[in-house]
């Protein structure tokens, strides 16, 4: 059987102690990347494009939810124009800037993104990567 997804990535999910808010917020912001609900539950909301990529719920365990350091969730933009609307998306829905849009040359020259903070202070990131001008660079 044949696996064609590129991705590594089977799903990530984070929690919330104020799912309503936040469900809120990624309602608002992902749909600038294209993203939407997939699946829904009392308790958590899956977004995906084809299928649950990316989860938003209240932690199983009962215990609060909380940041992780050193983590971040990276989504996919398909251009330049992706990232700035993803961007002014999730600052108009509550989030901080942690990197406005724009390249960052220590990633290498075909990256443009920005970092957002959620409501809650995850860390949350709009990449465009221009295959185009990897090529050319890389050979890949």
């Amino acid at each position: 059987m044949s696996n064609d997804n590129p991705s590594i990535i089977s799903h990530l999910s984070i929690g919330t102690n104020d799912f309503t808010r936040a469900k809120a917020f990624y309602d608002a912001v992902l749909p600038s990347l294209g993203i939407g609900i997939v699946m829904e539950h009392p308790d958590a909301v899956a977004y995906g494009k084809q299928y649950p990529e990316f989860w938003v719920q209240v932690p199983i365990n009962g215990k609060p939810a909380s940041v992780g350091n050193g983590f971040h969730i990276g989504f996919f933009a398909n251009n330049k124009e992706e990232v700035h609307a993803f961007y002014d998306a999730a600052i108009a829905a509550g989030a901080t800037c942690d990197g406005p849009p724009g390249p960052r040359p220590l990633y290498g020259d075909p990256y443009y993104g920005c970092y957002v903070r959620d409501p809650e202070g995850h860390k949350i990131e709009a990449a465009y990567w221009d295959q185009e001008l990897s090529m050319q660079l890389y050979g890949h």
